[in-house]
């Protein structure tokens, strides 16, 4: 992976840091929504560095403000000790109040929650792009692992007959 100077951003090559792979098979997504991130200096090296996981991460709304919660960001062994670096802390959401109201009236919905999709680059700053869902049932689920099966099943067959 490039080394970027100072200040640089990120080529769109790697302007994806981390996805969250789960929430694709756990949830059907209704709308999907750009949020910036309220970021500490260390979190922006290690993010740069590619060390986020998503994987556990939700959003709740509190006061009528986003926050993450269980995004994991690890710190790089150079960040400064004179500051507790908190991989797990919990990190705000940026996003219009507008847009905030009416999220928070679909939320209150029965079914209805905010999953953190994925964190990247844009235009030198972190963005999270956050989706409101609703769980999938336990049978939905079984059915995206037969399409998944299904899908490896045909990619081996066209394998085997380019040979």
């Amino acid at each position: 992976m490039p080394t970027h100077p100072k200040n640089a951003a990120p080529t769109a090559r790697d302007a994806r840091i981390a996805d969250n792979k789960k929430a694709a098979f756990n949830y059907h997504f209704e709308e999907r929504h750009e949020c910036g991130l309220v970021l500490q200096g260390w979190e922006v090296k290690a993010l740069r560095a590619g060390k986020a996981q998503l994987t556990e991460g939700y959003v709740v709304i509190r006061d009528g403000e986003l926050y993450l919660i269980g995004c994991l960001i690890s710190p790089l062994r150079s960040t400064s000790s004179h500051l507790p670096a908190d991989s797990a802390r919990t990190r705000k959401l940026l996003m219009h109040k507008a847009e905030i109201q009416r999220l928070v009236g679909k939320v209150e919905q029965k079914g209805y929650t905010l999953v953190p999709l994925n964190l990247h680059w844009k235009n030198g700053c972190v963005k999270c792009e956050v989706a409101l869902a609703k769980g999938k049932a336990e049978h939905d689920k079984r059915n995206t692992l037969k399409e998944r099966e299904g899908k490896r099943e045909v990619e081996r067959a066209l394998k085997q007959r380019q040979r």
